[in-house]
Parts: structure tokens; sequence; C-alpha cells
């Protein structure tokens, strides 16, 4: 074992150490070491780099990288959303990048339910996305102790969202985004994006590879047999991580894969594997082609419940997650243009958290599930009904004096739910930018004295308009059918307007 110093080729003052134990971790292209003091790794090349790919990485880490620190929300993005390369170094004609060493939430300190076999390893994506692995039966099941509840993953895609959105904004792409470079921790809702040292720069930097093989593009796909230099050729790029990114949140939500349903279109298994994700691809829930549904008896039995679109269709992820689901998968499938952004994406799924009810059920694996919109809502998943009455709080702005719109927002109340500044205020998003002192809650919402209220914490001028009082911090309103509550009197303050369902 020995320990060996390595100079940066941006900063030549700046040195590395690694230590070389003679077995490093092998990646698909790079031997990892790690620093004596186990902060950083050396990830070195095992092929040698050509002028190109040596200043791909010298961009990413001495042109992006200071665009990131420098920029608002700097910290979230380089210690929860990504592990960015910092440095280039050269060892032996060998070129490698310092990357910082993972936090420590994204190795299992359990794994597997019933061994130790992966204990220690890293919590790549794929551990997460599939249906086995969950599967109580499964005998390689993963630990439910590192499983987490369905609502986080909710929070495990905004992070994925976020870091694609990041990335598009200074005009670089992925070109890889699969469930094999994230490391997700349900348990603290955390993800993070990694191996970004093959970012795509367009008109500068092309894309190396052209992604995992569940993850590609269709476009992609069905011309990866013409010519780099041939027009036709679509190589990876912002517009194929768009289909990369919902492919990942349905997997992450759903468990199950878009595009891979009975359908057979050739009897070369390699063949029909390029067709079906290809040129002849389709989602498995497609509203009206239903040729392309799940054939359960050909399945696996450790994919169920969720290979069962019938039983648990996409529609449980609720109305804004579904109609996105429908652009990328029908009408953007083949048609790049059509696929929403990261943005919006990061939008449906945290308008999609306010329509979150527990379930009543404590030995329900999911523990929550989105609102269905129906008087008698019941749990998708182990279909248990909810118990009493159900507030729900339609979110209305003020288009112009007197007049208000709704939002297409809600937010769906629960005994301890909190109100937030951005539910009380349009001019307020929920996004990574939001300060410490935005995240403080408002009020809260709780059952008493078999009434569901609401809590004034910090509303400055709540107000009752129904019944045309004000209501002071400290004290409550009643939630009842019909009331109309005007959260804030400040530019940008909403009215709820309640409804009572499951009544």
């Amino acid at each position: 074992m020995k320990t060996i110093t390595v100079k940066s080729i941006n900063d030549s003052s700046k040195s590395y150490q690694y230590v070389d134990n003679g077995e490093p971790m092998r990646g698909g292209v790079k031997d990892v070491f790690f620093s004596p003091d186990k902060k950083y790794v050396v990830a070195i090349f095992r092929d040698k780099l050509d002028f190109n790919q040596k200043e791909r990485l010298q961009r990413i880490t001495n042109h992006y990288l200071p665009q990131i620190q420098n920029k608002e929300a700097g910290d979230y993005y380089l210690n929860e959303v990504f592990r960015w390369p910092t440095d280039v170094i050269e060892h032996n004609g060998f070129i490698g990048v310092i990357v910082p060493i993972y936090n420590s939430k994204f190795f299992f300190k359990k794994g597997y339910e019933t061994s130790d076999l992966i204990q220690g390893k890293e919590k790549n994506g794929k551990w997460f996305a599939g249906a086995k692995f969950r599967n109580p039966q499964f005998p390689l099941k993963v630990a439910k102790s590192e499983l987490g509840d369905w609502l986080s993953y909710f929070q495990v895609c905004v992070n994925l969202t976020r870091g694609v959105k990041k990335m598009h904004a200074m005009g670089l792409a992925h070109s890889d985004l699969s469930y094999n470079n994230v490391l997700i921790d349900p348990v603290e809702k955390s993800a993070c994006i990694i191996d970004l040292d093959g970012l795509v720069v367009p008109g500068m930097f092309a894309a190396e590879v052209i992604g995992t093989a569940e993850f590609i593009a269709p476009e992609v796909l069905s011309s990866k047999h013409l010519n780099k230099t041939d027009s036709n050729r679509k190589l990876p790029n912002r517009l194929t991580d768009l289909h990369a990114l919902p492919v990942l949140i349905y997997m992450f939500l759903l468990h199950r894969h878009p595009l891979k349903g009975g359908k057979v279109h050739d009897l070369d298994t390699e063949k029909d594997d390029l067709l079906s994700m290809g040129e002849k691809a389709m989602f498995i829930e497609h509203p009206t082609d239903k040729t392309n549904r799940p054939k359960l008896a050909q399945g696996s039995k450790w994919d169920l419940p969720w290979a069962d679109i019938v039983k648990l269709p996409y529609s449980v992820t609720g109305p804004y997650l579904k109609t996105l689901f429908d652009k990328v998968f029908i009408d953007g499938l083949h048609n790049p243009m059509q696929r929403p952004t990261a943005e919006e994406w990061e939008i449906a799924l945290l308008k999609t958290t306010d329509l979150m009810q527990k379930c009543h059920n404590i030995s329900c694996e999911q523990k929550w599930y989105v609102f269905d919109n129906t008087n008698t809502p019941k749990c998708p998943f182990c279909g248990t009904a909810h118990k009493g009455t159900l507030p729900v709080l339609d979110l209305y702005y003020q288009f112009k004096p007197t007049v208000w719109k709704p939002e297409n927002h809600r937010l769906m109340v629960y005994k301890d739910q909190y109100l937030f500044q951005w539910h009380v205020n349009r001019n307020i998003t929920r996004n990574e930018k939001i300060t410490a002192e935005q995240k403080v809650p408002m009020g809260y919402f709780t059952f008493h004295n078999n009434k569901w209220v609401l809590v004034n914490q910090k509303l400055t001028s709540l107000k009752d308009v129904t019944e045309d009082r004000e209501i002071p911090i400290g004290s409550m309103v009643e939630l009842t059918d019909g009331k109309k509550l005007l959260l804030s009197k400040e530019d940008g303050g909403r009215v709820v307007v309640i409804t009572m369902a499951n009544k």
C-alpha cells in the first residue's frame, strides 16, 4: 500500500494524494482511489484521453464549477444534488478527476434484509427503481429500514429534477442519466447525480456514450446505426435528458418501466429490444392503444403488485404528474420537442406532495397516497378507506381587483399539516432558492374538539372572508364546507376555498 501524490492540471500549485492498495474500485472507464483522509476520490481513466476529452474535463472543473459556486443555491447543488468533479490531474500520462466523497447517507447501513452482502455499498438508484428488491417475499429484498415510504420518492425525484434543471440552465446535458448514475436515500429523501465528467456541451463536446439501455431516448436508439456525421443521427442532448428524467421518475414512483410492455416486435431479442425502446416505443399505459400492456402471466412474480397497471395505474401519481407522463410518453415519445422541461416536473412533483394523505393503515408499506378527488378516498396500495371528513383547500389568486382565479393547486389537510409561505403568497416559489426563514411554517392544521381547524402562527392578515372576521396570530379558525379564507392581504396573497370531502 502506498500513498501517491498527483498534480492538478488546472492549477500547478495544487496537488492531491491517494492511497493505492493495488485494488482500486473499478468503474466503467475509471479506477477510483480514496484520498488518505477519505474526503475525496481520485478517479483515473484507464485509457489515455485525447485533447477534446481532456478539454471537456477542464471546462467542467474550471468553468462550470465556479458558475455553480458563485450563483444562488450553489451550496445546495454541490452538497445535495451533484457530486461535481472539482479538479483534473495527470499521473504517468493518464488523466483523472478529483471528486468529493459521497455523503455517508448514500451508503447502505443495512443493505439486504437477510444478509450483509451490500452493507456499506453505494445506494445506486437501481436498488430502488425496480419492484423485486422491495417485494417482501424476494430472497434478496432490500431492508425495510432502507426503503422509506412513497412520499420519500417524491422528494428524491425533486432533487433529480433540480439537478437536470440546473445543468440545462447552464447549457449542459448529462447524456447518460440513469439509475446507475444517481445515488438515492429514501430515508433522508435525498438524491445525488454522479458521473458528471461526460457532460455534453452543445457545439463543443458531443456525447461519448449513447446512454444506459433503459433510459436512451427512442430517437437515439433508432438512429444509432447511422454514422455520427450523418445529420439524421441523434446523439444525447438536452431533449434526451428530458426522456431519461421522466423514465427515472416513473420508475421511482411506480417501480416499473414505462415502455417495457408485452408487445413483441421481433423474435430476435436484441432486435425486439431495439424496436420496443426505439422506433416502435410505446407507453405501456397508452389510453387508446393497449397493445403494449404488460402481460402479467409472462412477468416475474417478484414484480407484483407494481407491474399490475390495472391495480396501480399511473393515475395514482395524481393529476399533475399524469398530465406530464402523457406529454412525455405519448406526445413526446417520438417528438422530443413536446417533452416537458425539468422545471415542469419539479413543479408537478411539489404540487403533488400537497395532495398527499396519510394512510390510516399503520401496516401500509407506502404510508402515503395522493388524494384521488373522490368523495370517498382510499389508499390505492392497501385499500384502506379514509376515516372522517377530509378538508380540501383550493388555492386562488387575485387576477384583478375583486376577480379571483383558481391556481390549479390544492392543499390536502391532515393532522399537523403545515401551511407555508409558498402556499400563502404566489410570489414565493417553492424551489432550491427558498431561505431558511421562508421554510418556517405560518400555521398548521389539526383536529380539535371534533373539528378541523387552522391554527394561525405567523399570518399577520389572515381573514375569514365568509364570516368577515380577522383571525389573529395565536388563534384558530374552523374549516367548514365552502368557507373562504384570505391568507394574506399582501400583494400575491391567496384565498383558499374549503371543500369537505368524505362527509
